[in-house]
């Protein structure tokens, strides 16, 4: 595939139509208009849906995808990505406004759009401070749990609508005790009704996948309440929607007048950011090119930026609706200004049609929807290959079902960041030992048929040793010191795997030669990196514990010990 963003610099490189367009191909136009119509087609149903989840009136959902697709198209990197309301992220605002709202229409609305605003200038200040290394501080197995325990939280605010019961409750647990208590009064109709529902939307992801299945299934919705007298069994509708594009004006509220927008708007960002680039390297290592992750940034930016002016509430590109963008043919970001311009058609003249479309569709819609949130084949793997990493994504699952979606969100990040301190403050030491018929050293804990070497200790930090980690790896030689069977001569330091000390690390080496000088005991280093090996010089190591230039091995060291006579 020829390639679209070349290397830029200057103002080409935040703006990334000033690449792509200049290699823009005149048949391409066509793949990306009806790509764009087909994101459309698959919008707005999607998007009725989800504003709802987000307690909203529904246009606001399309409002986000006309304002914040078009915006990303400008801003973003990704080719294919698909910008607009996410479940997850509509239940995190729907679940969290509404202990601020105080079941105040207009303040839940302001709050959303206040939401979007503060989501935008977090992700520009990152943005302009180069922090796109945040999606690496969220582990995929943090993320796994997460999204299951989202979905099931979705689903269950979904399920009373399917019933045709009224529902409630404030946590998972609680709106499953309701539910149940709810279920003698099942509207039959209303239940068969959204289980043919469901079933259609099943078996179009079956035999038509990348076709805008949900809008299919809308429109015989709505042709079935309005010809038939189904109406009358107790169907609640959408209603009449405003016609007309969004008014464009800043959020009505500001900051000092909402307390706990911050933290929402810091989770919103976390789930944004990381769902998105996520998505937008999935697609693009399908279609053979690179996205830029702190491009990314300024992508998202901009598009809630635009969400937030257009009535609506945060934004990020989402692998469902990507992929239908995607099999659709769009070729670059052109095909969300074609969808953009097709959604707000709808908006000026199609709005009327809605008016009848069944709520327990949009519940369909969404069940359909969060389904692939869980990730089932996954975890059976993680299952199967760390019970460890399998039993922190039940973590990161149970927080979301018991603290709630937003709570759920910051446990996931804090139990990443935790993960992450466990595993370089506790690095793994290695003892080597000699590989029989080979001349190399290698850890003797993996590979016990390894011969130990007679009066000597070669130990090999598996990690950069720093203040943090140097007591534990200091606290494991010695105890393995001490366990060692006969005479001790020589204790080694292989630092090939260590490429960065600090101070702390290189005075613990200072302290433990001391010590071993004290025993009687020899202690040397090998193998050391460029940087380790300037600071370790300027602790004056060196003229302590001996030369350690690169080209020093530990099988070096070993030799020269060996062929010396014993002392």
């Amino acid at each position: 595939m020829k390639p679209l963003l070349a290397p830029a610099g200057g103002w080409r490189a935040a703006f990334p139509p000033a690449q792509w367009l200049a290699a823009y191909e005149l048949p391409w136009l066509r793949r990306d208009a009806v790509a764009g119509v087909t994101l459309a087609a698959y919008a707005i149903p999607v998007a009725l849906a989800y504003a709802t989840l987000a307690g909203l009136p529904p246009q606001y959902g399309i409002y986000c995808y006309l304002a914040g697709g078009l915006a990303y198209a400008l801003f973003g990197s990704s080719r294919q990505l698909a910008v607009g309301p996410t479940s997850a992220i509509s239940m995190l605002v729907g679940a969290t406004v509404a202990g601020m709202a105080a079941g105040d229409p207009a303040r839940w609305a302001g709050i959303a759009a206040l939401t979007a605003l503060v989501v935008a200038g977090m992700s520009l200040a990152a943005w302009a401070l180069r922090l796109s290394s945040l999606v690496d501080f969220i582990s995929e197995t943090i993320l796994l749990g997460f999204k299951a325990g989202a979905a099931l939280t979705i689903a269950m605010t979904q399920l009373p609508k399917l019933f045709g019961v009224k529902g409630g409750g404030e946590h998972f647990f609680e709106r499953i005790a309701i539910l149940a208590g709810q279920l003698p009064g099942t509207n039959l109709a209303v239940l068969a009704f959204g289980l043919v529902a469901l079933a259609l939307l099943l078996a179009g992801e079956k035999l038509a996948p990348g076709r805008p299945v949900a809008l299919a299934v809308v429109v015989l919705s709505i042709v079935a309440l309005s010809v038939t007298s189904l109406a009358g069994l107790g169907f609640t509708v959408v209603g009449e929607l405003p016609k007309g594009l969004p008014e464009l004006h800043a959020p009505t509220l500001h900051l000092r007048d909402v307390d706990g927008v911050i933290p929402l708007a810091f989770a919103c960002l976390l789930l944004a950011y990381v769902e998105g680039v996520s998505a937008a390297r999935t697609l693009a290592q399908k279609n053979g090119y690179a996205v830029d992750a702190r491009q990314e940034l300024l992508g998202l930016g901009a598009a809630n930026l635009a969400a937030a002016f257009s009535q609506g509430y945060p934004v990020a590109g989402g692998l469902s609706q990507s992929s239908v963008n995607d099999k659709a043919g769009a070729k670059t970001p052109l095909a969300l200004v074609f969808a953009s311009l097709t959604i707000a058609l709808c908006l000026m003249f199609l709005t009327g049609l809605l008016r009848n479309l069944p709520n327990v569709v949009l519940a369909a819609i969404v069940l359909f929807a969060v389904k692939g949130l869980i990730n089932v084949a996954e975890l059976r793997h993680l299952w199967r290959v760390s019970r460890f990493e399998f039993g922190v994504s039940m973590i990161a699952l149970a927080g979301v079902l018991v603290l709630g979606i937003l709570k759920g969100v910051m446990l996931a990040a804090v139990v990443s960041l935790l993960l992450l301190i466990r595993r370089v403050a506790r690095p793994h030491v290695a003892f080597l030992g000699r590989v029989p018929g080979f001349r190399g050293l290698s850890d003797m804990q993996r590979n016990p048929g390894n011969a130990p070497i007679a009066g000597a200790l070669v130990f090999r930090v598996d990690a950069a040793l720093l203040y943090f980690n140097a007591q534990h790896v200091h606290e494991v030689v010695w105890a393995k010191i001490r366990s060692h069977s006969g005479p001790l001569r020589l204790v080694v330091c292989d630092l090939s795997t260590t490429a960065n000390i600090d101070i702390a690390g290189a005075r613990m080496l200072a302290k433990m030669h001391a010590d071993l000088r004290a025993a009687g005991i020899e202690f040397r280093m090998a193998s050391a990196h460029g940087d380790a090996r300037d600071l370790l010089r300027a602790e004056g190591l060196e003229q302590r514990a001996g030369y350690f230039g690169r080209r020093v091995s530990a099988l070096d060291v070993l030799d020269e010990f060996q062929a010396a006579p014993a002392r």
